[in-house]
């Protein structure tokens, strides 16, 4: 869970609200993440399967020449989409996370459904 924690602490700038051994919760802009570690047992899920994060930007050509400098894997690069530009990028679990800048006419529009934008 370390690489998680520094991923989204350092990479994605996401501020630590509290941490123990086995929680860590992020805070922004009225949204909360929060990170604990998966049951050991010997059937354990596929890593980074079932779980998809969004966040909107106002800049995305910014936000990804940021998250290339700092070497993250793009599970989809950038495309222009109907509703604007959106990009996905992977955390060190192989957990997906949605980067998306809407345009001004396709405000209202559920940030689900991105993993099928192509």
């Amino acid at each position: 869970m370390e690489k998680s924690i520094k991923f989204y602490s350092e990479t994605l700038e996401l501020p630590i609200k509290t941490q123990s051994k086995d929680w860590t919760e992020f805070f922004n802009n009225d949204t909360v993440l929060a990170l604990h570690p998966a049951p050991k047992k010997k059937t354990i899920l596929k890593t980074g399967s079932g779980t998809l994060v969004g966040f909107e930007v106002t800049d995305l050509d910014s936000t990804v020449k940021k998250l290339k400098e700092r070497r993250v894997k793009f599970f989809k690069r950038p495309k222009e989409e109907p509703f604007g530009k959106h990009a996905i990028v992977q955390d060190p679990d192989g957990h997906l996370i949605s980067i998306a800048e809407i345009n001004e006419k396709s405000l209202g529009f559920d940030l689900l459904g991105f993993i099928g934008a192509e």
